[in-house]
Parts: C-alpha cells; structure tokens; sequence
C-alpha cells in the first residue's frame, strides 16, 4: 500500500483541492475545467480487489487541466513543492512547449504551484516560467528560489473556493471579459 509519501500519491492534495476548486467554478458559471488523466497501460492487476498495482504511462502527458473559464481558453499543471526551492526539473519540457504554444494561441497557460510547507499557492504563466527555464539553459540557476516569486501573484485565501486562480486569469488577459 502507498504512503503519503510515495510518488503515487504526490498532489494528490492539491489535485484534490482544484478539483473541489474547478466544481465550483462550474457550479457558478465562471469556468469549465477538466483533469486531464495521464494514459497508462496495466501491467498487474490485483484481482480480488481489481486494483492496478503495477504499470506504465503510455506517453508523455501534456498538462494537468485544460477548459475555458468566461470564454477564454486556460489551461494549466498543479505541482506540490515541499520546501523553498521549487526544482525545474520537475516542469518536463514537452510540457513547457505545449503551454507555450497554447498561449500563442490566444490561451492562458500557467503553473500552481503549491508550497505545502507555508501553506500558499503560487500562480506563475507561461512567461514568467520561460524566464526561469531560460536562465537554467544559459547555466544559470535550475530551481526557483522562493524569495524570487512575486508577492502578487500568491493566490489570497477565499472563503469557499481552495485554489482561487480565476481572478489570475483575468489579470493576464482582457479583464473585460470577466
């Protein structure tokens, strides 16, 4: 059985919140978002519970979630990050490439970054990550310190909805149509 702490189970926390999160959304009329799973191909399969213990993605996932929230296309992934240094590693670069053409399309894309260890939820788009993958490919630093994210871009706590990042996507598009 995993723990909390095997890979199996990383975000699922946070998964769990936007998904409460995107509920709400739709429930008010405000978004239409959906968890992309990731294809996987079953290699052992427990019978008496019917459960999958063992097997292999089919192909590289793209992101978490894609929909559209008051007409504008968004699409996003959701990372959990456990101490002050958010790895970019952990932002493959297919998916990176997939944001980025996804805006070119007149979409919002954009990473949620959750630090579990204070509790706070970082918004960051496509732009401000390529910043950073960019000084990683010119030899710079390959992690984002916290002190280097941009207080306004921290989601605020709202009563009723986990993951409040609709009013980032409004501010990174034509706030006219929200």
């Amino acid at each position: 059985m995993p723990t909390w702490k095997s890979r199996g189970l990383r975000g699922s926390v946070l998964e769990d919140m936007i998904n409460r999160t995107n509920e709400k959304y739709e429930e008010k009329g405000l978004a239409l978002v959906q968890k992309i799973p990731t294809p996987i191909t079953p290699i052992q399969i427990d019978q008496s519970t019917r459960h999958i213990t063992l097997a292999y993605f089919e192909k590289k996932s793209t992101v978490d979630y894609i929909g559209a929230a008051q007409g504008v296309p968004i699409c996003f992934d959701a990372k959990e990050n456990e101490v002050d240094t958010f790895p970019l590693h952990n932002i493959h670069e297919h998916q990176a490439k997939f944001m980025t053409e996804f805006s070119k399309q007149g979409g919002i894309a954009f990473l949620i970054i959750y630090y579990t260890h204070k509790d706070r939820f970082y918004y960051m788009n496509i732009e401000e990550l390529n910043g950073f993958l960019k000084r990683a490919e010119e030899g710079g630093r390959k992690s984002i310190a916290f002190s280097e994210l941009k207080e306004e871009n921290f989601l605020p706590k709202k009563n009723g909805i986990f993951v409040p990042y609709l009013d980032m996507v409004a501010r990174d598009c034509n706030p006219d149509s929200f």
